[in-house]
């Protein structure tokens, strides 16, 4: 009965994140870091990159937005996993 319970409420969980309009889900390990934007991006179908910063994600944002069009990404992270804010990681 445990696991059928757990397994209701991740149902929960996963229908109600693609009900907050989500493009996709991507963990944090899969984006890659740009200095020149001084956050964290992943590809956007539009062409461009989804974006969050450390920042961001430190004030517990979980979601990343395109510049370019209207998508935006739910962002899977622990965040005890972040790396430490210093003066190359934090926004100019």
């Amino acid at each position: 009965r445990d696991a059928a319970d757990h397994r209701a409420r991740d149902d929960a969980r996963v229908g109600a994140r693609a009900m907050s309009g989500a493009y996709d889900e991507v963990d944090l390990e899969d984006m890659e870091w740009r200095d020149d934007l001084k956050a964290y991006t992943y590809q956007c179908p539009c062409g461009d990159f989804f974006q969050i910063t450390l920042e961001e994600l430190r004030a517990g944002e979980d979601v990343a937005h395109c510049p370019s069009c209207s998508l935006v990404l739910l962002v899977i992270y622990d965040p005890e996993d972040l790396p430490e804010l210093d003066e190359d990681t934090a926004s100019a």
